[in-house]
């Protein structure tokens, strides 16, 4: 017991090194966890996940990743243009991030549960000069 009161500071460190080591596994498995761009990359390529863009279809129109399906936030819920499989991954984009972490939630709540945030969104995707498309 004098060893433990002794040494107190190197027990209280390694419990903090520790929780510092799992945090970023434990952060990445939450809800609000968000991919990073090369996560999705990997798994539309290695997973056969779906890029779902909630934009409006103006916004959509302007911009959006290469082999992204359009589905606006305000139809989420209705739409037919969701995939069948609901355990396959499915990538939520749009502009800022913020109406793809509704999208999520909506999907989540629809069965989806493999639905995650692309983290900076659009922006984060142009910054790793990866594709971008435009309507026509």
């Amino acid at each position: 017991m004098k060893f433990f009161i002794d040494n107190w500071f190197l027990f209280v460190t390694a419990i903090a090194s520790g929780g510092l080591l799992l945090w970023p596994m434990l952060s990445r498995g939450s809800v609000g966890g968000k991919l990073s761009v090369s996560e999705a990359v990997r798994l539309i390529n290695r997973e056969k996940a779906t890029l779902i863009d909630v934009s409006e279809p103006a916004d959509f129109a302007s911009a959006h990743p290469v082999g992204a399906r359009n589905v606006p936030l305000s139809v989420l819920e209705k739409s037919t243009d969701l995939p069948k499989n609901k355990s396959l991954p499915i990538v939520v984009v749009c502009p800022s991030g913020a109406r793809a972490t509704r999208g999520v939630a909506i999907l989540r709540k629809l069965g989806y549960e493999k639905a995650q945030v692309l983290g900076g969104g659009l922006a984060a995707w142009r910054e790793a000069n990866l594709p971008i498309e435009k309507a026509a």
